[in-house]
């Protein structure tokens, strides 16, 4: 079976196309940097690896360029569209409808509509790759898999807010989290490793997701138990665009006494703030390089994102009674040996142990990064949220 991948993220688009069950990978990709100027095609197969700058505006943009190398004369790997027998693709929100993967329909489209509010940044998105999937692949099967899904086993003393119980009963507002596919492909990952490699029994793991979006996961015995983004993927970490934490009193603050808009704070929050907020940069590739250059701007973000990542390893640590393994995952916490060191000094109380030289090696492999007498494992493990949903997928079709 031939199943096309669509992860759509706030500002990228990773693709697959996979042969299932084997897990084959036909051709594989992305797009990042969307909506920015430069953005990155990448397009690789068995016998081509294409590479290329050029103007993304939009996701719908991307999608298209997308199918249109699938199907190239010279470089493209199917004939017709009608050797696709189903797309696979992440949905962020599906808040208290969805908590397992469903075949597409009119009836979940207007649920992820619905759902626009709490992720603003990605749904829309979501819903643009369905939407231009149904028209490119016609006789395909749609199936959505749920970032929310993962989620589920949290306990309700972590996803209850302290807030009038009937907004929990009745509308149903609590803790979701999100990046779940990555959080649980990753964990099973490093589950797995830590039993050939050490005498794991249970397991104690915190997952950092760090990428546009960032989130991390505490994770025992391969269940989530608490994460960082909450009913909307704004909260938590400080991320590309998104605030992260903030005192609510600020929100108020803005409306009531500066005469912000309820629409303006929103989108301050979400498209405006973060790392961009901080310096005006939100890839962290720009960020790093002009911190390393002397801007004190992009020092001063660097060390606060990191700074927030480290508060969380403590609560997470304290939530999990125990450390057996921290895990680096995503575009910036695979790739940025910077966020890492910085993540892991001074964390000695944790058992954590950052060796310099391993952390700057760069690996597709899962690695350890830390000395040989940490305490605490400290893995980057390479996510592949395309692999997990095409398997889910699979699944899905086949029971």
């Amino acid at each position: 079976m031939k199943i096309v991948i669509i992860n759509s993220g706030s500002s990228s688009i990773k693709y697959q196309l996979l042969e299932m069950p084997s897990g084959e990978v036909i051709c594989s990709g992305m797009i990042d940097r969307i909506g920015l100027e430069g953005s990155n095609l990448t397009y690789v197969t068995s016998s081509t690896k294409l590479e290329e700058t050029l103007s993304i505006p939009n996701h719908k943009v991307g999608l298209e360029k997308i199918a249109n190398l699938l199907m190239d004369e010279k470089i493209g790997v199917i004939k017709s569209t009608d050797e696709i027998e189903a797309v696979g693709h992440r949905v962020v929100h599906g808040g208290s409808d969805f908590t397992n993967t469903v075949r597409i329909t009119e009836d979940v489209k207007e649920k992820i509509k619905q759902l626009f509010d709490l992720a603003p940044l990605h749904n829309p998105a979501n819903l643009q790759g369905i939407t231009v999937a149904e028209e490119i692949f016609k006789s395909a099967q749609q199936v959505a898999v749920f970032d929310t899904a993962f989620h589920q086993t949290i306990p309700v003393v972590a996803h209850q807010y302290p807030i009038p119980k009937h907004l929990f009963t009745d509308s149903k507002i609590r803790l979701y989290g999100f990046h779940g596919t990555s959080h649980k492909y990753v964990s099973q990952k490093a589950i797995d490793y830590l039993k050939q490699n050490t005498k794991l029994l249970g397991s104690k793991i915190i997952t950092i997701h760090l990428g546009n979006g960032c989130s991390m996961t505490a994770i025992k015995d391969g269940k989530s138990i608490d994460h960082t983004l909450g009913f909307g993927p704004m909260n938590g970490l400080i991320m590309g665009t998104r605030s992260g934490d903030v005192d609510q009193s600020v929100i108020f603050y803005l409306v009531n006494t500066l005469g912000y808009s309820l629409d303006a704070v929103n989108t301050m929050l979400q498209k405006q703030s973060g790392m961009l907020g901080l310096t005006g940069y939100s890839d962290l590739r720009d960020i790093e390089s002009r911190a390393e250059s002397g801007d004190t701007d992009c020092q001063l973000a660097l060390a606060m994102n990191a700074y927030r990542i480290k508060k969380y390893i403590g609560s997470y640590a304290a939530v999990l009674n125990g450390l057996e393994a921290i895990v680096f995952t995503a575009g910036i916490g695979e790739n940025s040996s910077y966020i890492r060191k910085l993540v892991c000094t001074d964390m000695d109380y944790f058992g954590l142990q950052l060796d310099a030289s391993k952390n700057e090696t760069r690996s597709k492999e899962i690695r350890e990064i830390n000395t040989a007498d940490s305490k605490t494992k400290i893995l980057v493990i390479p996510t592949n949220e395309e692999v997990e949903i095409a398997k889910q997928v699979f699944e899905l079709l086949n029971n």
